[in-house]
């Protein structure tokens, strides 16, 4: 068997963590060139995949210099996407490209004229068309279960520590510097609606806006960090009620995320997170951050084959995970991340559950298991030439999508046309 060969640029959560974590559990990959600016994750890569001296890069433009490997992995913040896919696609590399693709429909289409240039592979991070709940929706929905599809109510629960450690307080705090709300969250529904309607979407519109997490909410008296707060034990969002709390929910897991983000310093413990929130961005009040994307936002679109959908995006939840309702013709489907179970409930019929368990099998890792299933189909897409659910062209309707939603939210919830 012939073992591909991996070169990963953005040796973070997602691009060390994820995907190369689950590469080096494979006898598929070889993961042989890694490049970070952070000595931290350079260390931690070396460490974790056993990475020659040689192949570690600070720099990009000698990661650049030659080709490496046979796929190159990118997984940096979502500006730089494109610039250093088509780098990769320039010396041969096929492309793993973390989503979004770009927040520029400019940039997307670029990438895609350099795709097509290069006449190489770019296979987009939409996992979760590759997790088997998902999948197993797509088959109950395409064998006529509930009849005809109707229309899909599809609810985004972000959570509100995730909202705070991601979009408040982490990388994806500004629109401007990475990706606004509806791209940076919910590309993935964005791709999931498309998939399950086999539409491209018509018309849409969107409301929205950034309501809490600014200053006018700071409480009375409340430092502008945590660990200097009088708030500290009794704020939800404090950085020692998420980050301590969670750990010891979570059960002090050895490498995870949020806590891989938090912290830099290995190992991670207790100690080592309450030093790196009370030193780093991840301590400060969330009232405070200059963040800018929305905290909840709600989508509404017709399809071109007349299928409609809502997309309710919220930071305020207790838990998370992704609700799905399709509405057919002779019964329903609902598709609980939270619960993590689908049921089945055709009209006049006694309803069905399957949970994720069952569904799943062992491939849970994260994502409902499409981080697994993405780098299973991966291979076969590279060297057998299978064709793939992600496609650069293909993944570029959803984000066609998410820019006509921020669009329309700007504009009041302007109906916007996608395809005229």
């Amino acid at each position: 068997m012939k073992k591909l060969t991996v070169a990963i640029l953005g040796a973070g959560s997602r691009g060390i963590d994820a995907y190369g974590t689950l590469m080096s559990q494979s006898n598929k990959y070889q993961v042989v060139a890694v490049c970070d600016y952070r000595d931290v994750r350079l260390k931690l890569a070396k460490e974790q995949l056993k990475i020659k001296d040689s192949l570690l890069f600070k720099d990009e433009n000698k990661f650049f210099k030659k080709k490496l490997a046979d796929l190159c992995v990118i997984a940096t913040q979502d500006q730089d996407h494109v610039r250093h896919a088509i780098k990769a696609l320039s010396l041969g590399y096929d492309v793993l490209l973390e989503k979004p693709i770009t927040p520029s429909k400019k940039e997307c289409l670029r990438l895609l004229d350099a795709q097509k240039k290069y006449k190489k592979k770019v296979i987009v991070c939409h996992v979760l068309r590759y997790a088997p709940p998902y999948l197993e929706v797509a088959k109950l929905i395409d064998k006529g279960t509930i009849g005809q599809l109707i229309d899909i109510d599809a609810l985004e629960q972000v959570v509100y520590w995730h909202q705070a450690h991601s979009f408040v307080r982490g990388n994806w705090h500004s629109s401007k510097e990475t990706s606004p709300m509806i791209l940076a969250k919910c590309c993935h529904d964005m791709d999931l609606l498309q998939f399950y309607a086999k539409s491209r979407c018509k018309c849409l519109s969107s409301m929205g806006a950034l309501d809490f997490f600014n200053k006018k909410h700071q409480p009375k008296g409340a430092s502008n960090r945590c660990q200097t707060c009088k708030y500290i034990d009794s704020c939800a969002y404090s950085a020692k009620n998420i980050y301590l709390k969670l750990w010891k929910e979570r059960g002090s897991p050895k490498n995870a995320w949020p806590f891989n983000v938090t912290c830099t310093t290995y190992p991670l413990n207790e100690r080592n997170i309450k030093k790196a929130y009370e030193n780093n961005d991840y301590g400060k009040c969330v009232f405070t951050c200059q963040n800018d994307v929305v905290d909840h936002q709600q989508t509404i679109m017709t399809f071109e084959n007349g299928i409609t959908a809502n997309l309710c995006m919220t930071a305020f939840t207790g838990k998370s995970g992704r609700i799905y309702k399709f509405h057919g013709t002779y019964g329903e489907i609902d598709l609980d991340e939270e619960k993590r179970e689908i049921l089945i409930k055709r009209f006049g019929e006694k309803e069905i559950r399957k949970t994720f368990d069952e569904i799943m099998k062992k491939d849970a890792f994260s994502h409902g298991g499409g981080d697994v299933g993405l780098v299973k189909a991966l291979y076969d897409i590279i060297v057998d030439k299978n064709n793939a659910a992600t496609t650069l062209a293909s993944s570029i309707e959803s984000h066609l999508m998410a820019f006509a939603a921020e669009t329309s939210r700007l504009e009041n919830g302007k109906l916007i046309y996608l395809h005229k």
